[in-house]
């Protein structure tokens, strides 16, 4: 494997943790979790690596999510 299909495997378990922990924590659906994700700036970070933020613990980055984009919350619980 080359360093790019690590680094894809990685992005996946980071953003399979961070929606699971999502929905937990807001005691939403898995498909709600991902529909607020991927509208989100983070999302869009964390794709393309800016700042190495992708390296960050799915709870800091759910985190980083509510304090960044409260809005994406406004909605629910």
């Amino acid at each position: 494997m080359d360093d790019k299909v690590l680094e894809l495997v990685y992005q996946e378990k980071l953003e399979e943790k961070l929606l699971c922990y999502m929905a937990e924590k807001y005691n939403i659906d898995y498909m709600t979790a991902m529909s607020l994700y991927y509208k989100s700036e983070l999302a869009q970070k964390i794709h393309e690596g800016k700042y190495g933020i992708q390296y960050l613990d799915y709870k800091v980055l759910v985190q980083i999510l509510e304090d960044t984009e409260p809005e994406l919350f406004s909605d629910i619980g």
